[in-house]
């Protein structure tokens, strides 16, 4: 009897009490031609787990598309479970994830942007022709506003953007390859420095300029972060410094707001000047390290930074802080701070819970200072400047300079520098042209998507920060966009909301659902106003994050203020 235990013992018989031992490992198995694929774009880059986002970019740009053999040679190679990078893969719209047995995406994807502006400027239209036109090599994707409104409307050819896109410019470029990258024409670093640009820089790193008097400056001129929030900078420097170190610098490139596209302006224009004040504020702050997340849709950007911050670098000028470039890869959401560090740390953008503050526990979990690119690009001139150049600017009654992205049924959309407090009547009749002929103004966002809706009878109101809450609104980025008498606004509030539930993270159920729940309500001929009250106040009181907490600002303005159109 004992022999035939042993027997059974060594078989791994059910009855032995050992497990019988498996020819391979549980899961999908690592192919090794995709970890010679993975290894050779990987090279002899660190694999740390936050560059995760990184190289499933070198995939997707080498390939077109992430295949799960890919997927699962860059988790082995990373030391990572495949769900962990399966998971983050598929959370940004930029990574195209080709599970085992599916087609691969055609060679050549046109993404057309469906949001606000472009549909007033007919994206419908375009993608609807796109779609009827016969080519088995194209493929046609709707996209989310690509931070180009003032050109509407905008589709992206490979990863290559045309402004006023017409069907037949983008078909040839897609089958012909005809495809011209933006090339902006930038100051470079030898132009910054003929021009008088890092001598502020020098003089803090020479002793001549002390830290806490760059703080003072910045908060006598009433500077406010001028990425949505608007809390005073000087003030968040100071926080931010008052805690132990090491500290961490994140900035915020990914303005997603649709409507909003100041930042890409001033960085395909004068990026030295916003290196500087982000050199500066990691000296005044003490950062060991600064991250500078800089959205998908923006490629020209990401290289012209990394080209200008290496020129930066040869100059000893940045020894004080080392600098990483990061790609988004298509998430609103990641304009959230914590989010955005999530995404930064190699993880999905999901909105962390506060408090903790990312002033105090954020990248990496350390004390954070967050700025985004306009915030830190006023900083030299109001310190070299004096603060009341700065402060003194604003009209009726405010503080500052304000950038406007105007776009919509203006003459001359795009960047408009004006005094914060100024009206929108003022924006459209002295900096944009007035209104496009044969079209009376009846409708702004002041602050984007999420900024709420204004009706023409109140264009007389400052556009600045605590001006507009009074109506149910908020300037936000100032991402603003005009309507006529020719737009309804029932529909407007519609593709505002569809934008929100397909950038939705899904973490809270209160936006996940209540945006998914608000578009099913919103598409009827008519509208369930009591049921729509509901899901907005549950989307304001209970999401975690400004996406569902501003997700129903929209409805409440058309019901207030456009009654007509219901």
């Amino acid at each position: 009897m004992s022999a035939v235990i042993d027997v059974a013992m060594k078989r791994g018989h059910p009855g032995s009490g050992r497990k019988k031992m498996r020819p391979v490992l549980k899961g999908r198995q690592v192919e090794q031609s995709a970890l010679v694929d993975v290894q050779a774009l990987v090279g002899d880059a660190p694999l740390r787990r936050d560059l995760l986002i990184e190289y499933l970019h070198l995939v997707q740009d080498k390939y077109g598309y992430l295949s799960s053999a890919h997927i699962a040679a860059l988790a082995s190679l990373m030391r990572l479970a495949q769900t962990e990078v399966y998971e983050v893969a598929t959370f940004y719209a930029h990574f195209d994830v080709v599970k085992e047995g599916e087609t691969p995406p055609p060679q050549t994807t046109i993404r057309v942007c469906d949001s606000i502006a472009c549909q007033l400027a007919g994206a419908e239209q375009l993608i609807g022709t796109l779609e009827t036109s016969p080519s088995a090599d194209i493929r046609v994707v709707r996209a989310p506003c690509m931070g180009r409104c003032d050109s509407a409307p905008v589709a992206e050819v490979g990863h290559n953007h045309i402004g006023n896109a017409d069907a037949s410019v983008l078909l040839d470029a897609a089958n012909q390859g005809h495809i011209h990258p933006d090339t902006p024409s930038y100051i470079t670093f030898n132009q910054y420095v003929e021009s008088g640009g890092y001598q502020l820089l020098k003089r803090c790193l020479s002793g001549e300029v002390a830290p806490d008097s760059v703080i003072q400056s910045l908060d006598d001129s009433s500077l406010r972060g001028l990425g949505g929030a608007g809390f005073p900078t000087g003030r968040k420097w100071g926080i931010v410094h008052s805690f132990e170190g090491p500290r961490m610098m994140a900035v915020n490139a990914d303005e997603g707001e649709p409507g909003t596209f100041k930042d890409r302006h001033y960085l395909e224009t004068d990026p030295h000047r916003f290196i500087e004040g982000m050199l500066v504020a990691a000296w005044v702050v003490g950062t060991e390290k600064s991250y500078v997340y800089v959205r998908d849709e923006y490629p020209a950007i990401v290289s012209l930074l990394k080209t200008e911050i290496d020129a930066v670098r040869e100059t000893g000028l940045a020894d004080h802080v080392e600098i990483e470039v990061r790609r988004g890869a298509g998430a609103y959401i990641c304009g959230e701070e914590s989010a955005m560090i999530e995404s930064i740390e190699g993880k999905r953008g999901l909105p962390r819970n506060r408090p903790p503050y990312v002033a105090e526990i954020g990248l990496f979990g350390r004390p954070t200072l967050e700025n985004n690119v306009e915030t830190l690009y006023w900083v030299r001139d109001i310190v070299e400047k004096g603060p009341e150049w700065f402060s003194q600017a604003g009209a009726n009654g405010r503080k500052g300079w304000r950038s406007y992205s105007v776009s919509g049924r203006v003459n001359n959309p795009g960047v408009k520098l004006a005094p914060a407090g100024t009206t929108m009547n003022e924006l459209i009749e002295n900096y944009c042209g007035g209104m496009q002929d044969g079209h009376r103004f009846k409708a702004y966002l002041p602050g984007g998507a999420s900024g709420g809706i204004l009706p023409a009878s109140l264009a007389d109101e400052p556009l600045d920060f605590d001006t507009l809450q009074k109506h149910g609104c908020f300037i936000g980025s100032a991402a603003v966009v005009v309507f006529s008498h020719e737009d309804n606004m029932k529909s407007v509030a519609l593709n505002l909301m569809e934008f929100f539930r397909d950038e939705s993270c899904g973490q809270c159920t209160p936006c996940r659902v209540g945006t998914e729940k608000a578009v099913k309500v919103m598409v009827k001929p008519q509208w369930d106003v009591d049921l729509l009250n509901d899901l907005s106040a549950v989307m304001t009181d209970a999401s975690i994050c400004g996406l569902g907490q501003a997700a129903g600002n929209p409805i409440n303005c058309v019901l207030k203020y456009f009654k007509e159109d219901l």
